[in-house]
């Protein structure tokens, strides 16, 4: 697939004011310039978030109603249930309310739907045959509930109040809940669009803490610090790739803080363990190729509670065990993964027709459910267009979508209603649930919808680089700059930069499919020589030694207390590739 390499231009002006201002770099003024951030106070504050820096989310349509039923739950001893979704984000939302709501001394419990057998969100039977018999008073759902009319209208029924905290993109009538905290909702003119479902439990939180403060709650009770809550807010935060700007920066800078100091809840300790992951240096990166996958692997594989059981333990003894068990999972995690990604690879090498379109939509009787979603990034990633995959079992089917910029998946979909038996999600994933003798109408109406959609231009994979660079321009200050800029993330990129006439020293494979090297420029002065890792690479064909153009991240490499500069490929134009581009 071609793509285009992008070079940004930022104003030289304002690289002269940020540099000035704030004793940077050239290159690291330049890289927050690109990122909009053009005035000193503004870059200075980005630099270093705090908590002081949040706006408060009392203003969150709804709130108020939410934290006085909650109030008047806690002095009448009445049973909550918090019911959450199964990914991380959810996972990690729940464990934080259940956890302040047991601080605060409430009579709490939570439930996690097992993917397979209950599907996602709150339903009717969750409320009928759990939420009732169990005499249940209040349920609070995290990451989920935007589109529970049937569970609402259950609640009512049996005289449950429903209090609903989400973030997923609302239909166009809410569900009939007592209180519906979505930042989301068009009527909500607070702001925080941008939080993941986690980030919205703790808006909760931080809310009704402070009703309780005052109206004297803690003067009986210790009040909870919400800043040890912060590293399960990183996590779900990360796993869910919200934009990592405002209070998703604040959230996770802190978060991470808490778990380079040792303060982070045992569960996460020993899944740093597991991982090989250093405490002290954690990053964001970690978070979501290490620490995330693992957690996520319980849901996928098996049961999410399992991941709910580790980040609430308090033993280290248990979190070990229930660490290995998610690690053991997470391996078959990525054995089913690889294996229908090779056999859709397979399909599509066989059937190149397919690939004439704008999009792929694909079901199999065998897929795994778990590894749809992942499956489908990898293939939108690839082909750079939505992907669809649907697991059939009889008449039914279960999907997962992904998307890529400049198409929105949920408005996609929302035009294919009359094919979905259900669907829900936002711009660039989605979940649906389809009757499989629908499949190939919605095949075929979807693609029309995508092909109306990039009328005008069919979307093309972008290599932005923030900043062309020779390498005897790299040292150590640079990296260290780099650092001050995370987390990295969606809205918050790692910094991308760019070299020409790069040539390969030295180089070996390393883990099957990936390629370390020694790189230098010839005719630079000194010719600089810097370790590269690029990962993925298709061992079948012969390694170029030489590159027109690399693109790539600049990182310290740490091993046993030492530290080298390293470079992570993450695009190539090989010299023989070169002509006409």
């Amino acid at each position: 697939m071609t793509k285009h390499w992008r070079i940004q231009q930022p104003d030289p002006g304002h690289v002269k004011t940020i540099s000035n201002g704030l004793n940077c770099s050239a290159v690291t003024a330049s890289i927050l310039v690109n990122r909009n951030l053009t005035a000193v106070d503004t870059a200075r504050a980005f630099l270093n978030p705090t908590l002081q820096q949040l706006n408060s989310p009392c203003a969150l349509k709804d709130m108020d109603t939410a934290v006085g039923r909650i109030e008047k739950a806690l002095h009448h001893q009445e049973k909550i249930l918090i019911f959450g979704d199964y990914d991380v984000d959810g996972i990690t939302a729940t464990v934080i309310l259940f956890e302040f709501l047991q601080k605060a001394g409430a009579t709490v419990s939570y439930y996690i739907p097992d993917r397979f057998t209950e599907g996602y969100s709150l339903q009717a039977h969750h409320i009928e045959e759990y939420a009732a018999q169990n005499r249940i008073a209040l349920v609070i759902t995290t990451d989920c509930g935007s589109s529970s009319h049937a569970g609402a209208r259950a609640a009512q029924k049996e005289g449950i109040d429903l209090i609903i905290t989400d973030h997923h993109k609302v239909p166009d009538s809410l569900p009939e809940a007592l209180a519906v905290i979505n930042p989301q909702r068009p009527n909500c003119s607070a702001g925080f669009q941008n939080l993941a479902g986690v980030g919205v439990a703790l808006a909760l939180i931080i809310c009704l803490r402070k009703h309780l403060r005052d109206n004297g709650y803690w003067e009986n009770h210790p009040e909870p610090n919400l800043r040890s809550l912060c590293d399960l807010v990183a996590l779900g935060t990360i796993a869910d790739s919200v934009p990592l700007t405002g209070e998703n920066r604040i959230f996770t800078r802190v978060g991470l803080d808490v778990i380079r100091t040792g303060s982070a809840h045992p569960g996460i300790e020993e899944l740093l363990k597991i991982s090989r992951t250093p405490r002290e240096t954690v990053g964001a990166e970690d978070v979501g190729f290490r620490l995330a996958p693992r957690l996520n692997a319980a849901g996928r594989m098996d049961h999410a509670g399992r991941a709910a059981k580790l980040l609430l333990s308090d033993r280290s003894t248990e979190a070990r065990k229930l660490a290995l068990t998610l690690d053991s999972l997470n391996a078959q995690r990525k054995d089913t993964e690889q294996e229908m990604l090779q056999e859709i690879l397979g399909y599509l090498h066989r059937h190149q027709q397919e690939l004439d379109k704008r999009s792929l939509v694909l079901a199999g009787s065998h897929w795994h459910e778990g590894v749809l979603g992942i499956v489908a990034a990898r293939l939108a990633d690839k082909f750079y267009r939505p992907v669809v995959l649907i697991s059939t079992r009889g008449a039914s089917g279960k999907g997962s979508a992904r998307c890529v910029d400049g198409i929105n998946l949920y408005k996609c979909l929302a035009a294919c209603t009359d094919q979905l038996d259900r669907f829900g999600g936002h711009a660039m994933a989605a979940g649906l649930a389809i009757h499989v003798d629908a499949i190939p109408v919605f095949r075929d109406k979807f693609e029309t919808v995508v092909r109306a959609e990039t009328a005008e231009k069919q979307p093309v994979a972008v290599v932005c680089v923030d900043y062309e660079i020779q390498f005897d321009a790299i040292c150590d200050r640079i990296i260290d700059e780099i650092e001050t800029l995370e987390p990295f993330g969606n809205g918050n990129p790692d910094p991308i930069f760019m070299a020409r006439d790069v040539r390969v020293r030295d180089s070996k494979i390393v883990g099957k499919h990936h390629r370390r090297m020694d790189l230098f420029q010839p005719g630079i002065a000194g010719e600089k020589v810097f370790g590269a890792i690029q990962f993925n690479v298709d061992t079948r064909i012969q390694q170029p030694d030489a590159f027109e153009k690399i693109a790539f991240r600049l990182h310290w490499n740490r091993w046993n207390g030492r530290k080298s500069i390293q470079l992570f490929i993450e695009e190539t134009l090989p010299k023989r590739q070169a002509a006409d581009r």
